[in-house]
């Protein structure tokens, strides 16, 4: 346990504070009202499509914006709380997190779950439902973050006993709980883009990142095969002219009509028929093509402008994060948020299968929009402790890059201790 649960001995020398990045909050709270438009605009249609005239037309409104207030709440405890408090705790976090993740499963046969098409992934709250591998997501960025910056400090990041084996032992846990039990192969996805995502910030050496892959694309396609309704979606994908009454066939194929219909300068924010009972999950997975049939082209484009914003604004402030902790922290809360936009939107322009994952900060939800605001609030934080320039590779690997040389015989530079341990 001691290789899996390593010491925390991977502190940066202090960096001075200053202002965060307040471009950063720009992004995430222009998008934030990007979604809570979208929904406004198409709540009525929602309702229809319930058959419940008596109903508030902006019920759904109402709930993002009560969703946007937790996950407000956990944006300002995640910048309030200093960083380094939650690796105090990274093991009991992420043990936490997988077994709220097996809680599903395991009450399947009570109200406490709730399951839907064989899949158990969600907990029953009573006033609200809780999915628990967005806890986990945290909770892993947290915990590989620290692991990792250890391993770094130690020069054993390149060690197959010490830092791949366990990092693979945890990934293959998860994996079998997610996409196993849970039958969530989009939750899967996410999970080991953070992990290689990290990884690959770590420096560790790029043949292991690509047995790594390897490995992992196996384990994907293992369970993809041995899976029917797995196969059925990726077989849908492939046949490019599958039947409409098929349902995954019927929610791509109304994607793209929307998106289509869209045209240049889009229908307008009150218009569109497509979330009136045509594209399944509107408000969900498929939000980017009602976003797309109201915007248009234009207004499509300068969306995927501001998300690709967001995504700079975070990999600067990891690029001038001297603090090995907080850099892999950064580069795991990327890692997700990346892979969320990406396959969503592939999903909906027909590039990748459908998964099930919802658009960050604009489709409609709770649990992901909760802790995905968590995540972002440490990079909030994070950005108080930047550089004021990008560092060079040795910086940004504790020395490691430094220590590799000194074993070639060549001299120890200036910036060695920016990030050893201490």
């Amino acid at each position: 346990m001691s290789r899996i649960f390593g010491a925390n001995n991977y502190e940066a020398l202090p960096t001075r504070r200053h202002r965060p990045d307040k471009v950063l909050l720009l992004f995430i709270c222009i998008l934030l009202l990007l979604g809570l438009v979208i929904i406004y605009s198409i709540s009525p249609a929602l309702i229809a499509r319930l058959g419940d005239n008596t109903t508030d037309q902006n019920i759904y409104l109402y709930r993002q914006l009560l969703f946007l207030a937790a996950g407000g709440v956990a944006f300002a405890i995640t910048t309030l709380v200093p960083a380094n408090f939650w690796a105090k705790y990274k093991g009991k976090l992420l043990v936490g997190g997988i077994i709220l993740c097996a809680l599903p499963f395991v009450f399947q046969a009570t109200s406490l779950a709730i399951c839907a098409n064989g899949a158990c992934r969600w907990l029953n709250l009573g006033f609200t439902s809780f999915q628990p591998a967005e806890a986990l997501k945290l909770a892993l960025i947290i915990y590989l973050a620290g692991f990792l910056a250890a391993r770094i400090s130690q020069d054993k990041l390149d060690d197959w006993h010490q830092t791949l084996i366990p990092v693979g032992i945890i990934l293959l846990l998860i994996c079998a709980i997610v996409i196993g039990l849970q039958k969530d192969l989009g939750t899967g996805i996410t999970i080991v883009a953070i992990v290689m995502v990290m990884l690959f910030v770590a420096g560790i050496n790029s043949r292991m990142l690509l047995i790594s892959l390897g490995v992992c694309l196996a384990v994907g396609v293992a369970f993809t095969i041995t899976s029917p309704h797995r196969m059925e979606r990726i077989l849908t994908f492939l046949q490019s002219e599958s039947s409409e009454s098929d349902e995954e066939s019927y929610q791509i194929t109304q994607a793209l009509i929307a998106i289509g219909s869209g045209g240049l300068t889009g229908a307008g924010i009150g218009q569109g028929i497509q979330a009136y009972g045509y594209l399944p999950e509107a408000a969900n997975d498929s939000i980017f093509a009602v976003l797309a049939e109201k915007f248009g082209f234009l207004g499509t484009i300068a969306v995927l402008l501001i998300f690709a914003g967001l995504f700079v604004r975070i990999l600067g402030i990891m690029d001038r994060t001297a603090n090995l902790y907080y850099r892999l922290i950064v580069a795991g809360v990327f890692g997700w948020i990346f892979s969320h936009a990406a396959v969503n939107i592939g999903a909906m322009l027909g590039v990748f299968p459908l998964t099930g994952i919802t658009l960050p900060f604009v489709s409609f939800g709770g649990t992901s929009l909760v802790f995905m605001l968590g995540a972002l609030g440490l990079v909030y934080q994070i950005s108080r402790y930047t550089t004021y320039e990008k560092l060079s590779d040795n910086q940004k690997t504790g020395g490691a890059y430094e220590n590799r040389e000194r074993r070639r015989g060549v001299g120890r530079t200036r910036y060695s201790g920016i990030g050893r341990a201490v």
